[in-house]
């Protein structure tokens, strides 16, 4: 793979060439990391920030104005965002270009249009903490921010270790777009100091996180032994896919390879758990496979790109321990299974064959390229066979008989469902997992109960004791 790529910038702040030191495993830059006196600060501000520059003192017409700024002054600089993203993620430019950094602006202009109609409910959050993961850092600090700024409350925020510096761009447009100081306090740090800092701090009314569900529950019980927060935890999946023998079977092989290939795997709804009814098995499989050789893996910045590096040597060997532990269970390795090369944390796009339930590449999330085929006979069978799993946050059912791909939808144990297609989030729907996949949801109206307070007001206008 290339250890360096030039890409030519046009933007307002930057023009012309620079060369990128990208996918050789080899450190970029180093960031100062705050700690728990880092946070304290920070959640000083936002509390002095909602008290007098902020929350009521605000009308949602002003919040809204600031919040439409905000995503100009984002979209006038995408193209640097969004190297930031694939610079530090290893995820491919175009991607971060078209899906996480366009889509992050349209989420900041949809809160924006929700500010000034939100009533019946009082912002009695105040300062609220947020944290977000690694794998599309921009589009979700802005679901994070969006539903916090619209209704009132002020923001620390903390960015994952691995993905700082689109957040650290960010903290530039801040001040331009007019939001007062302490408002949208930012701060690099690590999960075990800075995150666990804002867990369990006093001041801080609400927290917000997106990881995996062995962090989730340390957030959850620092909230708990603090002030009792309230916790909202998008957390890790194991998503199935689940392909009918009546569905179109080349529309259903796309979707699914974009399912489980998307961001290289290390996306928390992938459909890693791929079920094909027995009459189509072979042929999805064959077509499944010819379009898994297809992707195009390679430096993030060329724009043929479909899958990058993964994110970081210990994903990296994550993933390939998930891989041998497939083998060894006895899983058949039908496709790819090695490293890319020597530098780099590249690797082949992954499938397993002759699955069964018990597996560990099975049963938990890997969040790498690795898919796993399994065999079913019938939809009670199968329903029963997705819903065998601790996760609950997303499955897609292919099939062109509307009244069963309804009832499947209904029968799986799934916050978010699919029907002929796969990974579309959109801003407008609530995003959201069952059981071990999160507590509450973001995007959409919903995301705007996280953040405020439900108050009676009783007066009384004429009951005399």
């Amino acid at each position: 793979m290339p250890a360096t790529f030039t890409k030519t910038f046009d933007t307002p702040t930057y023009k012309g060439a620079i060369t990128i030191p990208e996918s050789t495993g080899k450190v970029i830059t180093s960031i100062a990391a705050g700690t728990k006196a880092d946070v304290d600060i920070a959640a000083q501000a936002a509390q002095t920030a909602y008290k007098t520059s902020w929350g009521l003192k605000v009308s949602g017409t002003e919040r809204g104005k600031l919040l439409f700024k905000l995503a100009d002054l984002m979209e006038q600089r995408i193209e640097q965002f969004a190297a930031l993203d694939a610079l530090a993620n290893d995820k491919a430019y175009k991607t971060a270009y078209d899906g996480d950094n366009k889509g992050g602006i349209a989420v900041l202009r949809y809160y924006a249009g929700w500010a000034d109609k939100i009533n019946g409910k009082t912002i009695e959050v105040s300062s609220t903490g947020q944290i977000i993961p690694w794998n599309v850092p921009m589009f979700s600090l802005t679901l994070k921010i969006g539903p916090a700024l619209a209704t009132g409350n002020t923001i620390v925020l903390k960015p994952s270790e691995l993905t700082p510096l689109s957040a650290l761009l960010f903290t530039t447009i801040i001040e331009e777009a007019g939001f007062p100081p302490g408002v949208i306090n930012i701060i690099n740090g690590y999960g075990a100091t800075a995150g666990q800092a804002i867990s369990e701090h006093p001041i801080i009314r609400k927290v917000a996180f997106t990881g995996s569900t062995l962090t989730g529950r340390k957030i959850m019980e620092a909230a708990a032994k603090s002030n009792l927060k309230p916790v909202t935890l998008e957390l890790g999946g194991k998503s199935p896919t689940v392909i009918f023998d009546d569905s179109d079977l080349e529309q259903a092989v796309k979707w699914a390879i974009h399912g489980i290939y998307f961001l290289h795997g290390q996306n928390c709804s992938a459909g890693s758990r791929i079920f094909v009814q027995e009459r189509i098995h072979d042929e999805f499989l064959k077509q499944f496979t010819e379009q898994a050789l297809a992707i195009k893996v390679g430096d993030p910045f060329e724009e043929e790109t479909y899958q990058g590096p993964q994110v970081s040597k210990t994903q990296f060997e994550r993933i390939m321990g998930y891989i041998e532990s497939g083998k060894t269970d006895g899983a058949m390795v039908h496709l790819g299974g090695n490293r890319i090369g020597n530098e780099g944390y590249f690797i082949q796009p992954t499938i397993f064959t002759e699955c069964q339930a018990h597996m560990k590449i099975v049963r938990e999330e890997i969040f790498g390229p690795v898919a796993c085929i399994l065999k079913f006979k019938t939809e009670e069978e199968v329903i029963e066979q997705a819903n065998n799993t601790t996760y609950g946050l997303a499955a897609s059912v292919f099939t062109k008989d509307i009244e069963r791909g309804f009832r499947v939808a209904h029968a799986l144990e799934a916050g978010n469902m699919w029907i002929n297609c796969s990974n579309q989030a959109e801003i407008q729907m609530p995003f959201g997992g069952y059981k071990q996949s999160g507590i509450g949801r973001e995007l959409g109206e919903y995301a705007l109960d996280n953040y405020t307070n439900v108050k009676a007001v009783h007066l009384n206008l004429g009951v005399r004791l």
